[in-house]
């Protein structure tokens, strides 16, 4: 272990307590712990820069916490903000989705066997090919297309005849 490392390790291990204090008393006590590790793992990257006094050292710590602790609350306003854009977006598609013809066919699709209906959503919605979406399902190809057969049989019979799919 070199000399710099040796006084980093010195140096967290003084000031981790004060550290997760900080960073507590900014964000609760389910964030801090990995905000205080993102700080180690910052200061480790770093050690070439620690200075050697002690208390500028716990300083320079303190330093970093800060812009974790920054970059932390961009991610947040970040993810507020995509969350609000999907919940109106949702909500648009909602509403459009209610007003069209398409509703007897979702409708269906809701009540097959799950598997299936996943199947034609990926196949249909996602417009993955059938060898696509046995892989995000995780199953053979040879699987999926037995499955997207049956699928299509179930649902031109349910659309043909109006009625209600079995199987879920």
């Amino acid at each position: 272990m070199s000399r710099d490392e040796r006084r980093l390790t010195t140096a967290l291990r003084e000031a981790s307590g004060d550290l997760l204090a900080y960073l507590q008393r900014r964000v609760g006590n389910d964030d801090a712990p990995d905000l205080l590790g993102e700080t180690m793992v910052v200061a480790w990257r770093r050690v070439g820069d620690l200075p050697d006094d002690p208390e500028r050292a716990r300083m320079w710590l303190f330093g970093i916490a800060r812009k974790t602790l920054l970059n932390h609350a961009r991610g947040e306003r970040r993810r507020w903000a995509l969350a609000d854009r999907i919940r109106g977006q949702v909500t648009t598609d909602a509403a459009a989705a209610a007003a069209d013809e398409g509703a007897e066919v979702r409708d269906a699709i809701a009540r097959l066997q799950p598997d299936l209906a996943e199947l034609v959503r990926l196949v249909h919605w996602e417009r993955f090919s059938i060898a696509e979406a046995a892989e995000v399902l995780g199953v053979p190809a040879s699987t999926a297309r037995g499955r997207y057969a049956q699928a299509k049989d179930v649902l031109r019979a349910a659309l043909d005849a109006g009625i209600v799919v079995p199987g879920r």
